[in-house]
């Protein structure tokens, strides 16, 4: 039986909850118009919802007209100008860097005209391949601020990767580094960009932000951000933006090879997270906030840039990770800085509990208020430990579930109302109406007592409106296995209490650390390798990052398995993906459980990666069921 721990609230505050749950869905249209004025407009709407899932085209707030680095910046500046927006925690242990709003306003102005004075205008697509450095942080709203829409790739993505993204947005414009710092490694950002956009005349120029003073091979579309930004005036008069203006595209793992340039426009995606940001994380004025994700993800987009910024809170950037210089980063940033609010991945909480609860005691984390999970889905053992040992027991502990595609959080705990459960996400929050389907026919399961597959019932404001220049993809990866309806991808189970339990992706997508990877881009970069094939990949419980990625390779004939070919295997998704996507475990076999039509049977090779091997069903039905048998004493010898 699972615990629950009560809110540390009056109870009265469930009742709220639950009035102002039902309001918001009973009143959709008032509730979010209402909310709407927690942003600042240049035109205010008068429309709130327009659309519906049936035609898969839906629309918020669309005679609205704002700009969103208003709402993150000039609006706060008459009284809050000196305020610190940024801390920048750089990678050398103890070194931070406070921004103030008033900073942030000179550097996005300045980093806007650069920009202008480069030609680019409003509808223009500028690609940001960045480490955690405040320049990425400028760049961003310097895009939002004459309306051009960023593209942000993370660092730690290789060359093909970012040429993929670069070519399928056309950005004209590339911002980058000479190098990233990480965790004490350098990343030469500079030549992966070059080697990246090799051959792409539309790309114009190229940006070089210097993070260290390692020399760059410059070439003539080249210009070095120090020298360009210093010559621009710190003012620049922000462009007029319709509600439904495109903000950025974010790139995102699909069930097909490939990514999925996501779009989040303008309005409905900023008010979305400042609403959440506020709500779940109960932010005060003043509180030092610090998500700990990277902003190459669609976590530091909501919840260390836009959310935070558009509530003038003051949020930290981390550049290095949580291992260096030693087990204890994190503990000794939330001390540092007296931080109120922590973000962060359940993987990084199993990786810092596996190196023992000596590493908490070099720290006090009395500042600590309300401590934050996302990405995947948290392990009841380890959110006991977060709560326990991290929180000392007296912080509200939010399970927070949403993606890319949802722009904010849509199921969470808010601290001091909902009761916290080990491992559940809970409740959903105000306007947002999730339902549970049978996977096999789309039957709405109407019981509180739940399982099956995870689908929203309505639009909310933060949702993408498309995948960029492939609406139709957009409908059959979210809106077609259940019409009326968008699909999550994820399964999940309701309890008794109508509490929710994610129980992770139900299609071909693995949440690995909280990176979303589609298994047919790992196959198809482990079969670039010339010795390899046949691949098929499937996640299986790993301690550390949740989900791990198991490889079965067919090689080549006459190619004999080795751990040099394995290493060539996993340089292969290194190479066309980056290393967060290696395999953790290449399988080399002979052949793959298929049945005759050709189809590979994911569901035996799942289970045989997870070590079980009874309950696999009716096997005889495959080309070749002796195939199985191979498979299950080959895993048995491999670690």
């Amino acid at each position: 039986m699972n615990r629950t721990y009560e809110p540390k609230k009056a109870p009265s505050a469930q009742k709220n909850y639950l009035k102002t749950y039902e309001h918001s869905l009973k009143h959709n249209h008032d509730f979010w118009m209402e909310t709407s004025k927690r942003l600042d407009w240049i035109k205010a709407p008068t429309k709130s919802l327009e659309g519906n899932y049936e035609q898969v085209n839906f629309k918020w707030f669309d005679d609205g007209v704002l700009n969103v680095s208003i709402n993150c910046i000039d609006r706060h500046l008459p009284t809050k100008k000196n305020e610190v927006a940024l801390i920048w925690a750089k990678d050398e242990l103890g070194e931070y860097e406070r921004i103030t709003y008033q900073q942030l306003s000179e550097n996005v102005g300045r980093c806007a005209n650069m920009l202008k004075s480069l030609g680019v205008k409003k509808g223009d697509r500028v690609c940001l391949y960045l480490p955690m450095i405040p320049e990425l942080v400028y760049s961003m709203l310097a895009c939002a601020r004459i309306g051009a829409v960023h593209s942000i790739v993370f660092a730690g993505f290789s060359a093909e990767s970012l040429r993929g993204r670069i070519e399928d947005a056309k950005c004209n414009i590339v911002i980058t580094a000479n190098e990233g710092k990480r965790g004490g490694k350098l990343i030469p950002l500079k030549q992966i960009t070059d080697d990246a956009i090799a051959g792409f005349d539309f790309v114009k120029n190229v940006i070089v932000v210097h993070r260290t003073d390692a020399k760059v091979n410059y070439q003539k579309k080249d210009v070095k951000y120090e020298e360009l930004v210093v010559k621009q005036s710190a003012e620049c008069k922000p462009e007029s933006m319709k509600a439904e203006d495109p903000l950025f595209i974010l790139y995102t793992s699909g069930s097909t090879g490939k990514p999925k340039g996501l779009l989040h426009t303008s309005a409905g995606y900023l008010l979305y997270a400042s609403y959440t940001h506020e709500l779940v994380f109960n932010y005060k004025p003043g509180q030092i906030y610090f998500c700990a994700a990277d902003i190459g993800w669609v976590t530091g987009h909501s919840y260390i840039v836009y959310g935070p910024l558009s509530n003038a809170a003051t949020s930290v950037i981390f550049e290095s990770t949580p291992l260096y210089p030693a087990a204890d980063r994190y503990w000794k940033i939330i001390d540092d800085l007296k931080v109120q609010i922590f973000y962060t991945a359940p993987t990084a909480l199993r990786t810092l509990a596996a190196q023992g609860d000596e590493w908490l005691n070099t720290s006090k984390r009395s500042s600590l208020e309300v401590l934050g999970s996302v990405g995947e889905p948290i392990n009841p053992e380890i959110w006991e430990w977060y709560y326990h040992k991290v929180g000392h027991e007296k912080c509200s502990l939010v399970d927070t579930w949403w993606q890319t595609e949802t722009g904010g959080i849509l199921i969470s705990p808010i601290p001091g109302v909902t009761k916290m459960k080990p491992g559940s996400a809970t409740l959903p929050l105000f306007g947002v109406e999730p339902i549970i389907v049978q996977a096999e026919n789309g039957k709405i399961q109407t019981e509180i007592e739940a399982q099956g597959a995870l689908c929203l019932k309505r639009s909310w404001p933060g949702q993408a409106r498309t995948i960029y220049g492939d609406h139709e993809r957009f409908i059959q990866t979210y809106f077609s296995q259940y019409k009326g309806f968008y699909f999550t991808g994820d399964g999940c189970n309701r309890d008794a209490d109508g509490f929710y339990w994610i129980t992770g992706r139900i299609d071909d997508v693995l949440n690995c650390s909280g990176h979303r990877l589609g298994t047919a881009e790992i196959e198809g970069a482990i079969v670039e390798n010339k010795n390899v094939a046949e691949a098929a990949v499937v996640g299986y419980s790993h301690d550390i990052k949740g989900t791990g990625i198991y490889a079965y390779v067919v090689l080549q004939k006459g190619v004999k398995a080795s751990d040099d070919i394995i290493k060539e295997i996993k340089a292969s998704v290194q190479k066309g993906i980056g290393k967060f996507a290696s395999p953790d475990i290449v399988h080399v076999t002979t052949g793959l459980p298929k049945t005759r039509s050709g189809k590979v049977m994911r569901r035996i090779l799942r289970k045989i990666a997870c070590s079980e091997f009874t309950g696999l069903g009716d096997i005889s039905t495959l080309s070749e069921p002796n195939v199985v048998e191979l498979l299950i004493e080959e895993r048995k010898k491999i670690k």
